[in-house]
């Protein structure tokens, strides 16, 4: 059966703002899972749609698939096969209307609000913003909408030619310096961030190519 990359559509804080503007926009990154929101947005979508009993299934079968990640430390081995568990063969139509149901209902609940200001800061300086995440695109979309993101660069999935979510993933996942390589796909080989925004070491690449470096200062939680 021939693939083909799933492609999300319609998307080509705790201190202040410092960056200033130039002649040019700036371009601004903005990591997701942890930066962005208060937790991981794909373990929380995948445990909502399966449901408990499903939930709890699913992670008993991926008990080797995270052992075996306790000694290679390979992400992307160990979201391929929680892809497989808990999203194989749903149709990519079903999964994009589940993600944005999701971001509907959790939204509020996941999204920090110090962080969103400072997005909004950048926004109403005209900045483009980019999230890139390790996280898939295809969940991350309707969050990256709601905020109004310019790009969305995120962990890349398989489908079939007749839209079903095969379980795998499209390329590297999204994380270290594949946020750079994939950076530089959209914005071309010399791309500069004005400002990057992490939480982790998957975000120092990211980081080391902006004038303003925010690591770890988003602290802020919602208020539901």
């Amino acid at each position: 059966m021939a693939k083909r990359s799933l492609m999300s559509k319609g998307l080509s804080a705790s201190r202040p703002m410092t960056g200033e503007m130039g002649h040019e926009r700036a371009l601004v990154a903005f990591d997701f899972d942890g930066t962005l929101t208060v937790k991981d947005s794909f373990n929380a979508f995948l445990k909502w749609r399966a449901g408990p009993r499903r939930w709890t299934r699913g992670v008993l079968r991926l008990t080797p698939a995270l052992l075996t990640y306790v000694f290679d430390r390979n992400r992307g081995k160990l979201k391929a096969a929680a892809v497989r568990e808990f999203m194989k063969g749903a149709t990519v139509a079903e999964i994009e209307a589940d993600a944005r149901a999701f971001a509907q209902a959790f939204a509020p609940s996941l999204l920090r609000p110090d962080a969103v200001a400072v997005w909004r800061a950048w926004r109403a300086k005209g900045a483009r913003i980019a999230i890139v995440t390790a996280s898939p695109e295809i969940t991350v979309a309707p969050f990256a909408r709601g905020l109004g993101a310019d790009v969305l660069i995120g962990t890349r999935l398989m489908c079939s030619e007749d839209g079903r979510i095969l379980g795998g993933l499209d390329g590297a996942n999204c994380r270290a310096k594949e946020k750079v390589v994939r950076l530089r796909e959209v914005f071309g080989p010399d791309v500069h961030l004005t400002a990057a925004y992490g939480d982790t070491s998957g975000d120092t690449e990211m980081l080391a190519i902006a004038d303003e470096k925010g690591y770890r200062i988003f602290r802020g939680k919602p208020i539901t």
